[in-house]
């Protein structure tokens, strides 16, 4: 198989899809991998790794696009990308369609064999290939959200963790998923006080287990999140429902319970996200005001920390791709049910629930398909 690494166009994204050591090793199963020059240099891999570790470099996107079997990518094809996707090839990267019609819509014109990081699930509900980038959003969220807190930046001027003798910030966290837990690791560590709402008690039970003192734990309803709204000086959004739109949890009209230079984060903006005035953002731009209230909605976060992001990534990937390289995504997938799980769309099909309700088109079984 050929297998195409382009380097990513999307607004200040770094990541790479393969690192050379992954790329050595499908070489080595008699693939050929054809990477696009300076692919990697963001995450500061040079194109010298990467021809020594047996890449063919080539200078152009299309000769990636028009050569390979199989596209692996981090982020979703964007406009300009459209157009080289073709029938029967397979693209390998996040996706995040129920957030958009319009790639859906290309996506099922294509023809291709759209697999997605972000559905490839586990028999123990566990999603391989998003939880290391919401472990490096979550903990990012916690970041940022303390940096737009500062006065400089329009915020309430408040030290994260306060200091002795004044309180510290109060961080709301919707959702107790890998997102949640992480930004709750960071900002508990720097000495926040900090709320996670979750809909599970199973979840909460476990939180309670591994959450130092500093964090409380609710089941979530919408009296509690109007409560503690009023409260929060950071609010990170971490809803989750696999392949699916986020819900909107925080409506445009509850922002006026919100303080006048409180901070938004929220990470579920790849899905849509759970506030209802979240717009996807970039690195270049990041934050907006909605009634005071700034927001900061990136959607490509971990591409901030590309280096960390990418071997985190790769690590998690990796065995999936060279599966699809070495038997073909039919035999990939009849070989694993996470990575079945995966497919989203094949050559014209919708063929996963959460994309099909968002994108409103007619649902195939992936089992008749494989």
């Amino acid at each position: 198989m050929i297998v195409g690494v382009p380097r990513e166009i999307k607004t200040n994204e770094n990541r790479v899809a393969l690192v050379p050591s992954g790329v050595e090793a499908i070489a080595a199963d008699d693939h050929t991998v054809l990477v696009e020059a300076g692919a990697g240099q963001g995450s500061g891999f040079t194109d010298e790794a990467y021809a020594a570790a047996g890449a063919t470099m080539v200078s152009e996107a299309d000769q990636v696009w028009t050569k390979a079997d199989m596209i692996m990518k981090v982020k979703e094809p964007i406009e300009s990308e459209w157009p080289k996707m073709r029938r029967g090839q397979i693209i390998f990267t996040y996706f995040h369609f129920a957030a958009s019609d319009v790639l859906t819509r290309a996506v099922v014109e294509s023809g291709c064999v759209a697999i997605a990081y972000e559905t490839v699930q586990l028999p123990s509900g566990e999603l391989p290939l998003l939880t290391p980038m919401s472990e490096v959003a979550g903990r990012m969220a916690v970041q940022e959200g303390a940096r737009y807190l500062e006065a400089q930046s329009g915020g309430l001027g408040l030290l994260l963790g306060g200091v002795p003798g004044v309180m510290p910030a109060h961080v709301l966290i919707l959702g107790g998923g890998v997102v949640g837990t992480n930004a709750a690791k960071i900002a508990a560590g720097m000495g926040a006080k900090v709320t996670i709402l979750d809909l599970s008690l199973n979840r909460l039970r476990y939180l309670a287990d591994v959450m130092p003192a500093n964090v409380t734990l609710l089941h979530s309803n919408r009296h509690i999140l109007l409560e503690q709204l009023a409260d929060a000086d950071l609010l990170v959004g971490a809803v989750l429902l696999p392949g699916a739109r986020a819900p909107k949890l925080v409506r445009r009209e509850d922002l006026a319970l919100m303080k006048q230079g409180s901070v938004i984060v929220d990470v579920a903006v790849d899905q849509g996200g759970c506030v209802e005035t979240a717009k996807p953002t970039t690195h270049e731009n990041p934050t907006y005001v909605v009634d005071g209230v700034i927001h900061y909605a990136v959607a490509n976060m971990p591409g901030a920390v590309p280096r960390t992001s990418t071997l985190a990534l790769t690590n998690a990937t990796f065995p999936y791709a060279r599966s699809l390289a070495g038997d073909g995504w039919r035999g990939a997938c009849r070989a694993s049910k996470p990575l079945l799980l995966g497919l989203n769309v094949v050559e014209g099909k919708v063929v996963y629930p959460g994309v099909a309700d968002a994108s409103g088109m007619k649902l195939y079984d992936p089992e008749t398909l494989i």
